[in-house]
């Protein structure tokens, strides 16, 4: 087993991952929304992932951080297909949540790391 698959904020990422792709999949969305909205999920846990593969806490910190931006990324994204009206205030609340509780998560991780 590799050390990120021991992370429960990996495993979170990587559920939100899914729900982004079965929501995507299901949704009317322009093609660079969907294509932006598709990278920075998986940037999310493509980062956690690496980042644990790193020796230095200052290495592990910096691709924890970029996950931690690529969840700002998100919300921003579901924040503007709310106002576009792609997506309703549940849909909107239900990934913001999940993205709150990614980025406290990930923060937790970043602070242990200095």
């Amino acid at each position: 087993m590799f050390n990120f698959e021991k992370l429960d904020v990996y495993n979170k990422a990587k559920n939100y991952n899914l729900k982004v792709t079965s929501f995507l999949n299901t949704t009317k969305v322009d093609k660079n929304t969907l294509d932006q909205l598709r990278r920075a999920s998986f940037s999310i846990m493509l980062n956690i992932a690496e980042g644990s593969g790193r020796f230095t806490k200052p290495d592990k910190r910096n691709f924890y951080i970029i996950a931690r931006g690529s969840a700002f990324e998100c919300v921003a994204i579901f924040d503007y297909m709310k106002d576009i009206s792609i997506i309703n205030e549940i849909e909107y609340e239900e990934f913001y949540s999940l993205l709150e509780e990614i980025s406290k998560m990930l923060y937790s991780l970043i602070k242990g790391l200095q």
